[in-house]
């Protein structure tokens, strides 16, 4: 018994000669439990990666529902559509797309110029106002 204290420190456990830096115990099927272990861990990933997959399909349906319900396009399906209506308005064209331009932007703009002009002269007094009509 003494031969046993005198080996070791009073309250050690083998675990700590190892942590210490004390040799190690050769485990001859070490490698071959680190492999089990990999596996298990890879096989664990899979099953939380179906999981997840699984849960997403689920929300998935349940959003397309209410997209159905609702009449709401999805972000990639509006983007794809608008897509389409610029490459058919721009088929057989050599240059990009025109942008839209609004009703009353650009039309006739000499009468637009007139009609600013008179509204200014209104304002004016009266010989003023004479002087810029002739």
């Amino acid at each position: 018994m003494s031969q046993l204290t005198s080996l070791s420190s009073p309250g050690a456990t083998k675990d700590m000669g190892k942590m210490l830096g004390g040799d190690e115990e050769k485990d001859p099927d070490a490698a071959k439990k680190e492999e089990e272990r990999q596996e298990a861990l890879r096989q664990e990933e899979e099953e939380r990666k179906a999981k997840y997959a699984k849960m997403e399909a689920e929300r998935e349906v349940m959003r397309q529902g209410i997209r159905d319900k609702y009449g709401i396009k999805k972000k990639e399906e509006r983007e794809a559509e608008a897509q389409a209506a610029m490459e058919a308005n721009s088929e057989g064209s050599l240059t990009r797309p025109k942008k839209a331009i609004p009703p009353g932007c650009g039309d006739e703009p000499e009468e637009e110029d007139e009609s600013i002009l008179d509204t200014v002269i209104k304002y004016l007094p009266g010989p003023l106002q004479d002087m810029f009509r002739k």
